[in-house]
């Protein structure tokens, strides 16, 4: 993965349990910020889309990053207003140490 493929500025999300400050009861999660980073955002090429699409599988495309230990499948990613819902995090297949494929779907993720 060359340097110049990441130019697209990322921000990771995880859904945080809420309590509400007056009673203390447990409120749905709230998305708070983990991470901004430097990724590859790709659609699927049709070859791709059509394989996922005859296993049912929501996935539209693919964000590359450098590896991280903090990124999970349960979070999810915004970029220029758009939510990315995380469904995988995928080693790079050569020695595992350089970057992360994220496999995502498109759309608000309440959790």
């Amino acid at each position: 993965m060359r340097a110049g493929d990441l130019r697209h500025r990322i921000q990771f999300q995880k859904l945080a349990p809420g309590v509400d400050p007056e009673t203390q009861e447990p409120l749905p999660g709230v998305w708070v910020d983990v991470v901004t980073v430097w990724a590859a955002i790709e659609p699927l090429s049709g070859r791709e889309f059509i394989a996922a699409q005859a296993v049912q599988s929501e996935v539209v495309g693919r964000i590359v990053i450098r590896r991280r230990t903090d990124i999970m499948a349960q979070m999810r990613g915004l970029y220029r207003g758009q939510v990315y819902n995380i469904h995988g995090v995928l080693s790079d297949p050569k020695s595992g140490l350089d970057y992360l494929t994220l496999p995502y779907s498109l759309g608000v993720n309440d959790g």
